[in-house]
């Protein structure tokens, strides 16, 4: 039984539920499930969780994200991307790499956005794309967004741009590319899209998807998976002394845990088998999230 975490680059033109199924077929498992939805025009870093281990999905998803973007300006979209239906394009003359720079300070730090209708955001139980395919807009409330860093890459001809982005949980970097258009006043949107860094996992950690199916046609597949205790590698280990502790602790009770700092742990069995995640308060120990198969 396949459990873990693989870090996937994500090809273009794939939605982040198609890999999801194509490693869902490869091993065999259900349980299957992605930190941080791409669309499907974009790249990279796609965290994925696979068997007991999508347990941790909650929390990986709630993490910062990192991307280079393309900003593309004079062109405004319907999608506020390259793949949608231009809606107007615009002269960019005399707008110069300093201009760029000087705009993206307004974005930076916490900002409000306009959720694209071109998103899974549900209005009234309806999904703002389902709306928008049948040219239907509606009002959105704009959301609080954090941009940790946004700088100016690289410019790549008068009107194309890349961007560095360092952003919190749903974030639109193609809003971002359409609201820095505008603010320029010439229009733009995102004509690229790069996750370089997410849920911890860089794109150096990154396999593809041919190389999953390599591995899986050599019978070798599960050795790319990463333990799911990789996710918390920054908290503290906590391993359990008696047997009797390891049965409070499957049976999610509390446990006493004198002398241990309060904070979260990662909890381990006295044969050095990842448990769950822990958090101490005052010398109690108890369980934030069990990871055991039952």
């Amino acid at each position: 039984m396949a459990n873990g975490i693989i870090i996937i680059d994500k090809p273009a033109g794939w939605t982040s539920m198609d890999v999801c199924a194509k490693l869902r077929g490869m091993f065999h498992e259900k349980r299957v499930g992605h930190a941080g939805t791409l669309d499907p025009m974009a790249t990279g870093v796609l965290p994925v969780f696979v068997g007991r281990a999508t347990r941790a999905v909650e929390f990986a998803a709630d993490s910062d994200k990192e991307y280079i973007a393309g900003l593309k300006l004079g062109v405004v979209t319907n999608t506020q991307d390259t793949t949608g239906e231009v809606l107007e394009t615009r002269p960019i003359a005399g707008i110069r790499h300093q201009d760029v720079c000087n705009v993206l300070e307004k974005f930076r730090g916490d900002i409000l956005q306009v959720p694209p209708m071109y998103s899974a955001i549900k209005i009234n139980g309806k999904k703002l794309y389902e709306l928008a395919r049948k040219g239907r807009e509606v009002e959105r409330e704009p959301r609080p967004v954090t941009i940790h860093a946004l700088e100016l890459e690289e410019m790549e001809s008068p009107e194309d741009f890349l961007l560095r982005v360092v952003c919190s949980k749903g974030t639109y970097v193609r809003t971002l590319c359409h609201d820095i258009g505008q603010a320029l006043g010439c229009g733009g949107c995102m004509s690229s899209l790069r996750r370089v860094k997410a849920a911890g996992f860089a794109l150096s950690d990154c396999v593809s998807l041919e190389t999953v199916q390599a591995a899986v046609d050599r019978g070798e597949g599960e050795s790319l998976l990463l333990p799911v205790d990789a996710y918390f590698a920054g908290l503290p280990m906590l391993v359990l002394k008696t047997a009797g502790a390891e049965k409070k602790i499957r049976n999610g009770a509390p446990l006493t845990a004198r002398d241990v700092p309060d904070g979260e742990y990662r909890v381990y069995g006295i044969d050095k088998t990842f448990l769950a995640l822990g958090r101490v308060t005052g010398s109690k120990l108890t369980t934030v999230k069990s990871f055991f198969e039952v």
